[in-house]
């Protein structure tokens, strides 16, 4: 796939960390290539305003636990500060504490008069620092590295980390910088409010050049902005600084996403990565083939990314949730999908990846499916969250125990909740002693010689759903399976070697 694809995608998540409309980060990308055209800067230079563009606020989730901490709704704290010149102590002292007890907020604000400034430099460096990083997975070279880690300077020096001034700073991060802002100020007060905000910080906060020709060519830049959405707009104007993922790129760059995403909360950390190789192990163990493996391993490093779209105030509560937060908390899945639907490539794994908490008795969540609508591969990735998430410490309790883990899925799969065969599966890759299921010729499973038998006695893929009460979708891959395993490609074929193995009972 398009490496930019994959970027692009993450800007959308980028969006709700910042509490940002979707598409503002696309939006602010084109702006910034249409600024880098009118300067007639190369293709080279071109690349890297896009991929810095698209990257800038990558890592400002990094340290959403801290600013939870000290100010409440970390997502609302930085939807403010992004249309604040400079976070000074009256910004913070307006936010400290937000939404918690008096006394706990006025220990909050003693805390930031004694340390509070050093502590709000620190995440910037930290923002810069993690976008660089992800760049670098990315394979996206230095200049971009670079260039994510001037977008908190100033033009007149009075900026994070370095403090460096005026041209010292990326032309890139110059021009990232002016037109996040920009678009920010356009899209919620029109034309004149861009150029109002583009001439204030003019010599400040922006390069005066660059200000100054936003102001003379606000029209023509800002024109078209919402016409086409900017998705289009951003993947059509991709520069040619780097092609496309191979498979084994394809990994390494959602291996990326899944680090980052866990950044989120302390009590996620390595939380994607354990999700992906247990579903990726239980879906070799459950005879569904090394393709399908492969595709929920990579599903399994997407499935939290719509973490990122829910304040750490709930993630990281510890007592029990509200009804309010929890249904906050049944929208992230959902955020997932929508994050990676864009991408014809991403949205197979995100469809898989949304479904993570749906549960067989129609319990789960966003979408409530139930039986049949889950098909094998969401039932070991739900299994395999599950497992992981309750071998994991989080904010309401400790870690359980491997054997604590495995009596609560059992359980799940008692009360109708968990599928029982993906859960053993799933205990199995982690470790656990399952009973050995009775395996057939040519290692075939219970449930894949049930398929055969029917398919056998010349039943549809949709008679046999009803009968087995599975969705056809799932009849199909069980059939596929079979096919693979018995080295054949036809039902007649399939009939003969079911006859020859004695699988069809007596009428």
């Amino acid at each position: 796939m398009r490496l930019a694809e994959l970027v692009a995608s993450m800007s959308l998540a980028t969006d709700l960390g910042l509490g940002q409309p979707l598409e503002h980060v696309l939006r602010s990308c084109v702006l910034g290539l249409r600024i880098a055209e009118d300067l007639e800067l190369g293709e080279d230079q071109r690349a890297v305003v896009y991929y810095v563009a698209l990257l800038a606020w990558l890592g400002c989730h990094a340290d959403s636990h801290e600013q939870s901490a000290w100010f409440g709704d970390d997502i609302q704290l930085r939807a403010d500060r992004h249309l604040t010149e400079s976070v000074g102590a009256r910004f913070a002292l307006s936010r400290i504490g937000r939404g918690q007890p008096p006394a706990r907020r006025a220990a909050r604000l003693g805390s930031l008069l004694i340390s509070g400034h050093d502590a709000l430099a620190a995440m910037e460096t930290t923002h810069c620092a993690v976008a660089g990083l992800f760049a670098m997975r990315l394979g996206l070279g230095i200049e971009v590295s670079d260039g994510l880690q001037h977008v908190f300077e100033r033009w007149d020096g009075k900026g994070t980390p370095a403090g460096i001034a005026g041209e010292e700073i990326a032309l890139s991060a110059r021009i990232v910088v002016i037109a996040d802002i920009v678009e920010s100020f356009r899209r919620l007060g029109g034309t004149a409010a861009a150029v109002d905000v583009a001439r204030r910080r003019a010599g400040g906060q922006f390069d005066p050049a660059l200000a100054g020709h936003v102001c003379e060519n606000a029209d023509v830049l800002l024109g078209g902005l919402d016409e086409a959405t900017g998705w289009d707009a951003a993947i059509a104007a991709e520069p040619a600084l780097a092609g496309r993922l191979s498979g084994t790129e394809l990994d390494a760059a959602l291996e990326a996403i899944a680090d980052f995403a866990d950044l989120k909360s302390p009590y996620t950390t390595g939380h994607s990565r354990g999700v992906a190789v247990l579903a990726g192990s239980a879906a070799l163990r459950a005879g569904l083939g090394e393709p399908a493996a492969a595709e929920l391993r990579r599903a399994g490093l997407l499935h939290d990314v719509g973490r990122i779209g829910v304040s750490n105030a709930v993630w990281d509560k510890p007592g029990a949730l509200s009804e309010t937060e929890m249904e906050r908390v049944r929208m992230h899945p959902y955020l997932t999908q929508r994050t990676f639907s864009r991408s014809p490539r991403l949205a197979a794994l995100a469809e898989v990846a949304a479904a993570h908490h749906e549960r067989l008795d129609g319990s789960g969540y966003p979408r409530g499916l139930a039986g049949g609508a889950l098909s094998p591969e969401v039932r070991i990735l739900a299994a395999a969250d599950a497992y992981q998430a309750m071998s994991e410490p989080r904010a309401h309790r400790p870690a359980r125990s491997p054997e604590d883990a495995a009596r609560e899925l059992r359980e799940e799969v008692r009360r109708g909740r968990l599928d029982a065969d993906a859960v053993d599966a799933v205990l199995g890759a982690a470790g656990h002693r399952v009973a050995r299921r009775r395996e057939g010729p040519a290692g075939l499973t219970q449930r894949e010689i049930e398929v055969l038998v029917l398919l056998a006695r010349g039943l549809s893929n949709k008679m046999i759903a009803a009968q087995l009460v599975v969705s056809p979708k799932t009849v199909g891959h069980h059939i596929e399976h079979i096919y693979r395993k018995i080295g054949c490609s036809t039902r007649a074929a399939a009939s003969l070697f079911a006859m020859q193995h004695g699988l069809l009972p007596e009428l």
